[in-house]
């Protein structure tokens, strides 16, 4: 585990999140880059021999980004912004995958000038797109198409990706004729096939019939005379959060090397969430209880981080570990509380129903915030969004300062001049 009790103290490594809180403050979201690199090593045991492509849209600080590139990771983006994340720490352009249904010619322009390694494509109106700029920048375009297996994961409903009711990906049906198009037109180069089926996904079953589909499709454009270089099956592999059994790494692993032994195509893997989830925490101090003195009623922690810091809970119904970063004071009152922040919004919660000796000004730590944490925060309310700090060799640094309210208003200030 990345984060500990030592003394009755939580640590992350031997730096006391304590002393990180009374140098930086709260809200402020904690990662460990040693427990990065041990999930990319389970990874890579797990998968050996395939490309890892890290899913940067789960947390895309430009030090997280460093840290998983030194790893020896290449990166799958969803928009301009990511990739001009990856070049600023120095990524390689070949290693970079692009996804997302909405790609702007703007986008497409700046990925074929930095020469990416591949465009997951995701529908024929893309793929034409993609086929004029490339034409028209004289750049050839590296190209696979994402099908759409129509898998069931099991995943819920805004994170599942591979159904016929997602709006990801092409029908397994066209995706011959697009693979056929782009590998007789002058400027597109078809490199592969990709799919995706859904986030936090638990059994290996989704993941070896998504791949059986590709394997059909695969040979089937081969006995057309088109020779893919790879297969990429996503990611989504799922973590324990609270007492759910996390995926079977090794049996997938094992279960995926025996279908693709003997294939000429590699594996691609788009790992987010495994990565970086357990990796890190979000640190906030309660501000004040509000106990109930009638029956029925809610106990109310009120903590000074919202879910403009933490969207989770609110958006999926995430659930979300808490604990005390220290012992608890003779003062602090023991019962169930419903964590919640500052925001004017009912469903502004980080937790419920969690039993906890806590008092005002007591620091509590909410773990597995590393994914999908500060990547959807935002300035509701008018908050400043939370600092961000990396520990790394017995050390810690800000690798991202917290928002001011002048941050806040500096795009606005100019519409205010007559």
């Amino acid at each position: 585990m990345p984060f500990q009790l030592r003394d009755g103290i939580l640590h992350a490594g031997s730096t006391s999140l304590a002393d990180i809180a009374a140098a930086v403050g709260t809200p402020v979201y904690i990662y460990s880059a040693d427990a990065i690199a041990a999930q990319y090593a389970t990874l890579r045991s797990a998968f050996p021999g395939a490309r890892i492509c890290y899913a940067v849209k789960a947390n895309s600080n430009l030090s997280v980004l460093r840290i998983i590139k030194g790893l020896g990771a290449g990166f799958d983006i969803v928009s301009g912004g990511e990739l001009q994340r990856v070049a600023a720490v120095g990524g390689a352009p070949e290693s970079i995958l692009f996804s997302g249904v909405g790609k702007s010619a703007a986008e497409l322009s700046l990925a074929l000038k930095l020469g990416i390694g591949c465009f997951n494509v995701e529908s024929e109106g893309e793929l034409e797109r993609l086929a004029r700029l490339a034409e028209r920048l004289q750049r050839t375009a590296p190209v696979a198409a994402r099908i759409n297996p129509e898998v069931d994961a099991g995943a819920h409903p805004y994170i599942a990706t591979g159904l016929k009711e997602s709006k990801f990906g092409v029908p397994a049906a066209i995706a011959p004729q697009l693979c056929a198009f782009a590998a007789d037109h002058p400027w597109l180069e078809i490199k592969g096939i990709a799919c995706h089926i859904g986030s936090q996904i638990a059994s290996p079953a989704p993941y070896l019939e998504a791949l059986g589909g590709l394997l059909n499709l695969a040979d089937e454009l081969l006995a057309q005379g088109i020779a893919l270089e790879y297969l990429d099956i996503g990611g989504g592999f799922g973590i324990a959060y609270r007492d759910e059994a996390p995926l079977d790494l090794a049996a997938l692993g094992q279960a995926v090397g025996e279908r693709m032994r003997g294939r000429r195509e590699r594996l691609v893997i788009e790992p987010g969430r495994y990565l970086v989830a357990s990796a890190g925490l979000l640190l906030t101090r309660v501000e004040y209880l509000k106990k109930s003195r009638a029956p029925g009623h809610r106990n109310f922690a009120v903590v000074d981080a919202a879910m403009n810091d933490l969207l989770r809970p609110s958006l999926y119904g995430a659930w979300h570990a808490v604990q005390r970063v220290q012992p608890p004071s003779a003062e602090a009152t023991t019962a169930v509380w419903d964590l919640v922040g500052p925001i004017c919004e009912t469903g502004d919660f980080l937790a419920q129903g969690r039993q906890l000796a806590i008092t005002p000004g007591d620091l509590l730590a909410i773990d597995s915030a590393g994914a999908y944490g500060m990547a959807l925060s935002s300035n509701y309310n008018s908050r400043g969004r939370a600092a961000e700090v990396l520990v790394q060799g017995g050390r810690f640094r800000t690798i991202r300062r917290r928002e001011r309210m002048g941050d806040l208003l500096a795009l606005e200030w100019a519409g205010l001049e007559d």
